[in-house]
């Protein structure tokens, strides 16, 4: 079965919209812990961000949001955040924290591969990656590798990127560590498609926009993902 990611921001209302997501098909909640200058992220995440960080949402806030979805969902959950975040409140502290709240891995969008190797995380890989950091963050990769379809930031788009077969045929060459594409996936037939290529997909700007309308809402939205997604054929 095709794996499904639903990104949410931190805030109030993340745990219920976590379970909605849940609910509607989510195998995984990547949980974002919102930064003042987060240079991967398109407007919509960047809004989030700091609509969260408006309301109070630091370190500490986020990662008692992250306990209080755990104790509703029991899908993995997977911090994203930055690496001036973790170096502000401390790597061990923050991992420790993270781990303890019920985190099941992180992510840290600009750290490379071979910074804080005691850090296990999922590792990113994007086109402009060379072979040798592929073969690296494989290595170093906490369970699967998150594919960045495009060079730019996170965002809904109109068309699944026309790069994602390549890199998708340069890393399997490299690695078999499960893939999963993200950045710019936003409708079901986008997901679908990318889906056929990967192990799963990692939906970010387009839930959000949807989480917007409240949990009902999320969850019909993950519903049409979860049933793209499983219209799919194996890789």
């Amino acid at each position: 079965m095709k794996r499904l990611a639903i990104y949410l921001m931190c805030g109030r209302e993340t745990p219920a919209l976590a379970e909605a997501a849940a609910a509607g098909g989510a195998d995984l909640i990547e949980l974002g812990f919102p930064f003042s200058d987060p240079l991967a992220d398109g407007p919509v995440v960047r809004a989030a961000a700091e609509r969260a960080l408006a309301e109070g949402m630091r370190t500490r806030e986020c990662l008692d949001c992250l306990a209080r979805t755990r104790a509703l969902v029991d899908v993995p959950l997977v911090p994203m955040t930055y690496a001036s975040l973790l170096e502000a409140y401390g790597w061990q502290r923050f991992e420790a924290g993270a781990r303890a709240a019920g985190a099941d891995s992180l992510i840290v969008a600009d750290l490379p591969a071979d910074a804080h190797e005691e850090l296990r995380r999922v590792q990113l890989v994007a086109p402009t990656s060379t072979d040798e950091r592929i073969r690296l963050a494989a290595d170093r990769t906490d369970g699967w590798l998150y594919l960045v379809t495009v060079t730019g930031t996170t965002g809904a788009r109109d068309e699944l990127s026309p790069g994602l077969a390549g890199l998708v045929r340069r890393v399997r060459g490299l690695t078999d560590v499960p893939l999963h594409a993200g950045f710019g996936i936003s409708t079901p037939a986008q997901a679908r498609a990318a889906a056929e290529l990967t192990d799963g997909v990692v939906v970010g700007s387009a839930a959000l926009l949807a989480a917007a309308g409240g949990p009902d809402a999320l969850r019909g939205y993950v519903a049409t993902l979860r049933s793209a997604l499983d219209a799919t054929v194996p890789v």
